[in-house]
Order: C-alpha cells, then structure tokens, then sequence
C-alpha cells in the first residue's frame, strides 16, 4: 500500500540558470518502511507525463514476482519539479507576484531534475540508495542522479541514451508547435480553465504514433474504418489518447519538460562523454527494446559499453517505446538476475 505526501523544503533550490526557488515543493508516493540506517531506498524516476504514483503506471514492479520487496526496500517516486501532479510548477504561486507562474516558470533541465531529487533526498537524511531505476525521461534523470550523487548503490536505465538525439529533439518541437499553434495559446499565458487543448492533444497524438511500432498498429487497428463517426479507428484512437492527456495534464509543464528533456546530455558542461560515463562505477544494467522508434537501441548498447561494470539487456517487444511501461516480466528477467549476481540486497 502507498503512501502519498507533499513535502515543502526549507532550503532553497536553484536551477542551473539561476533561478531560486526558496520553499521548493515535493510531492512523492512512498512503499514499504525505511530503516534505521536509512539506506535500504528504491528509487523510481518517472516518464514525462507520469506521476509519482509509480505502482499505478509501474503495477508490474510491484507485482510478488518483481526484484522489489517491499519487507526489505523503501521504494520511493518523486513527482518532477514542473510538472503539474503537485511538485513546484507552472501553476504554482510565484512569491513574486502573488499569481501563478505561467510563462515565468523558468526553464528547467534534466539535471536540474535530477538535482531535484537529491534534494528530496537530502532533506530526509537518505544515507544509501540500492537502486535507481527509471526508463525514458526517468532514465535521463537516472543516469543524471547517479554522475551527481555517491550514495547510489546500482542502476537501471530504460530506453534513452548519453544524450537527446537530434531525431528527438524534433520530435519534441513538433509537438510544442502543435501546442504553440492552438488559439488559446497565448505567449505562454492562458486561463487555466481554458487551456490550449486541441494543441494539446495534438501533441499527444503525434507523440503516440513514436511510442509505439507500424506494425503494432496494423495489427491494433489495420484499415478498420468507423462507420459511425466516418473515420479510420487509428484516427478515433489517436483522437482519444489526446483528450485522454488534456483531461490529466497541463499544457505548460508538458512544454517545460519536454524542453528539458532535449536539453538531456551528460557531457554537456563537463568532460566527453566518454569520461563521464567512465568514471560511473556502480553496476549498470541497461535495457533497451528491440522495435523502439523513439530511443533505437544503438543508444542504450552505446550506454553499455561506455560504462565499465554496465550489462546490456534486450527486451522483445511489439508495443516500440511503451515496452518498458508494459512488458513488466521481461523487465523483472532482467533485474532478478541483476540483482543476484551483485548481491544488490537489504540485510
């Protein structure tokens, strides 16, 4: 059973570019107890449009054949700072003015994410994290986390790479155009009760169509054709998914953070890659999926082998990105073993 808190630190947090923010809020779902030593952590990092309810988008880990269990780890998902699942974002109160932030609400970057965590992470005195697990965005933050942060013991990483390809990082704008596009978008500043949905959703049906394969949605939908509403039901799908992310998300955090996401690059102010990753000595497993569009696997089998104690793991699949949201026994294959062998276990 979860536990789910909001959490208001004291200490300031500030974004690379600057930006404070001084009372930075968490909102976070909590399974299992923590110990004495306060070192027996799981920690998952969500995807862009998730939560930190990771048993609900997660369900498969928390399932009794998982590597989780919960009589000996503390498993815990912080909600994004910019997101809009009751984390510090858009439409929080800017102490400046006294209304929310909108447009003002700076720009955010993986690393700031991931800094984000650890200061959670700090706050509530975590001496030792066994595992960070986290696929896409969650991945990117991940791998962010574990270069920033000694007390991680190991790491999953799921369907992302070293850095954002230019190949996602169109894919990303073209969905803010979508959003940019819509008539209630306004430079940024719209009333909450009338967001820029069409753009929106627009989005959101551009961004199905990478997340899974063409021949997933043969098999789905092939021509079927609606009679009814006289449209393909590929159309009446992808129509639905986006009024389906309109209904629980907000325009202005999906921009915030599909802009940090491209802002993603662990050599970027640092040394090459090749040096970073080298210096990562934790064990690895990397996971990628054979028919991802999104994240093609020549990222993560770059991952591994920039990595010195890295494994790389496939996942065969139909569904394309949404695997590793999906195929939940081949993920736990992977991790049981992973585990076992690196003795990654709480006493």
């Amino acid at each position: 059973m979860s536990n789910f808190s909001l959490h208001t630190s004291k200490r300031a947090f500030i974004t690379e570019t600057g930006y404070r923010f001084d009372e930075a809020e968490f909102a976070y779902h909590t399974w299992g107890k923590l110990n004495t030593n306060k070192d027996n952590v799981v920690l998952i990092c969500h995807a862009l449009t998730g939560n930190s309810d990771a048993e609900d988008w997660f369900s498969g880990l928390f399932h009794e054949n998982s590597f989780i269990d919960l009589n000996k780890h503390f498993v815990v998902c912080i909600n994004n700072l910019g997101s809009c699942y009751g984390s510090t974002g858009p439409w929080s109160i800017n102490p400046a003015t006294g209304n929310p932030y909108r447009a003002d609400f700076p720009n955010i970057t993986i690393r700031d994410l991931a800094c984000y965590h650890q200061h959670f992470l700090d706050d509530f005195g975590i001496n030792g994290i066994e595992l960070v697990i986290g696929g896409s965005m969650g991945g990117m933050i991940a791998l962010e986390l574990a270069i920033l942060d000694q007390r991680i013991k190991s790491l999953c990483l799921m369907a992302m790479g070293k850095s954002h390809s230019p190949w996602a990082i169109g894919i990303s704008h073209a969905q803010r155009m979508a959003i940019y596009a819509d008539k209630n978008w306004k430079d940024g500043w719209y009333e909450k009760d009338t967001p820029p949905a069409k753009g929106l959703a627009a989005a959101r049906s551009l961004a199905m169509i990478t997340y899974r394969t063409a021949e997933n949605y043969r098999q789905k939908f092939d021509r079927d054709f609606n009679k009814e509403n006289e449209i393909f039901e590929v159309e009446s799908y992808l129509t639905y998914q986006g009024e389906k992310l309109v209904s629980r998300f907000d325009a202005l955090s999906y921009i915030r953070l599909t802009e940090a996401m491209d802002t993603h690059d662990i050599a970027r102010n640092r040394f090459s890659a090749e040096q970073v990753l080298s210096s990562l000595n934790i064990p690895v497993l990397v996971i990628g999926i054979e028919s991802d569009l999104l994240y093609p696997t020549d990222e993560q089998k770059e991952l591994a082998a920039l990595i010195p104690n890295a494994i790389y793991k496939e996942i065969n699949s139909p569904y394309g990105h949404d695997a590793f949201l999906i195929e939940f026994e081949q993920i736990n294959e992977c991790l049981k073993p992973f585990f076992k062998s690196h003795k990654i276990y709480t006493t």
